[in-house]
């Protein structure tokens, strides 16, 4: 495939949050689509849109098309605050709140269930947003290791239940779409399947989030190969460097703020929501799948000694056989089968 990066030069020599590089509600205007007819009706779904993340900055720009759009978050209350800002655009979709805790299976079916009765049983793009990292070793309400459990089994979940939704609203004029929010953590990343759970092997919290981008990856790639026949297309995203609370978990963030290399590549939420929203709505990805994007552009092959804050894919990423291994491990644990 032709590698497709319409902001190739705003990217070539970043100086830092604010410049050049283009934020989310960019994309849908250069992408003709603000109060768009073609969007009007269209449902979706963005995880993980608590105040101050990107998911918020990701559900603004898509309200903009005139999409309904549902946000989830584990406390309504910010999330009422998080749709009324939203909705202060004036466009015409609806903006709801669903409660999903993505740390239990339990809160995300009820979840997934007041979304499908909400939405009609409809649904167009899912934008797997939501995520947590460098947290305490910790399991979530079912027994996983707590980021692994919630980057990647939550939303393996969450797309099982609405899963009947994104095929029934899919067309070959508009194929459904799921993106995939993953990082620059799944180049050193890897899958133990021995172990995924960090029950007999020492915990480390950063192999343990590497793990679970690196499974973010893989899952999208899976799902696209697996259901690209009935018109629904899976990608990858790496929003950028962006100091959100994703990072409060970190001792300190002096070293990434202070290196003015890296504080070139530093973004604001809206640029780093920028990638996720081109994810979505781009009418050159229509039909696409099963890639890996960042800086707004389909990526490219990373080099072995690439900075943790540079751009590109590792190739490890996309290997069908551990990506048919991920799948069938993750129906065991959560329960599900096809």
């Amino acid at each position: 495939m032709v590698r497709i990066a319409p902001y190739a030069e705003q990217h070539k020599d970043p100086q830092g949050p604010g410049d050049a590089r283009p934020t989310a509600s960019r994309i849908i205007e250069d992408q003709g689509l603000v109060a768009s007819p073609s969007w009007t009706g269209r449902v979706v779904l963005v995880t993980g849109c608590s105040p101050g993340g990107l998911g918020p900055e990701v559900a603004r720009a898509i309200h903009l098309t005139g999409a309904d759009v549902f946000i989830t978050v584990r406390d309504v209350a910010k999330g009422k605050q998080v749709a009324e800002e939203i909705l202060a655009d004036g466009k015409p979709g609806k903006v709801e709140v669903i409660k999903i805790d993505l740390s239990s299976l339990e809160s995300i079916k009820a979840g997934a269930e007041e979304f499908l009765r909400k939405s009609g049983n409809k649904l167009n793009v899912l934008i797997n947003n939501a995520g947590i990292m460098a947290c305490p070793e910790g399991k979530t309400k079912d027994g996983f290791d707590l980021q692994l459990g919630t980057n990647h089994l939550g939303h393996f979940y969450l797309f099982h239940l609405v899963k009947d939704a994104l095929l029934a609203s899919a067309s070959p004029s508009f194929n459904s779409r799921v993106v995939s929010v993953s990082s620059a953590g799944h180049r050193p990343g890897k899958i133990n399947f021995d172990d995924l759970n960090f029950e007999r092997t020492e915990f480390n919290t950063w192999a343990a989030y590497n793990q679970s981008k690196l499974a973010n990856v893989l899952f999208a790639n899976e799902l696209d190969r697996r259901f690209q026949s009935q018109n629904l297309r899976a990608v990858t995203t790496h929003p950028g460097g962006i100091m959100t609370p994703l990072a409060r978990h970190m001792p300190s963030t002096a070293h990434i703020v202070g290196d003015p290399a890296i504080a070139k590549t530093l973004m604001t939420p809206a640029q780093g929501a920028a990638t996720a929203v081109w994810a979505a709505v781009a009418k050159e990805l229509e039909g696409k799948g099963g890639i890996y994007l960042d800086e707004v552009a389909v990526a490219e092959l990373s080099p072995p000694d690439v900075p943790f804050y540079g751009g590109g894919y590792a190739a490890h990423a996309f290997d069908p056989p551990t990506e048919k291994r991920l799948w069938e491990e993750s129906l065991k644990l959560t329960g599900l089968s096809e």
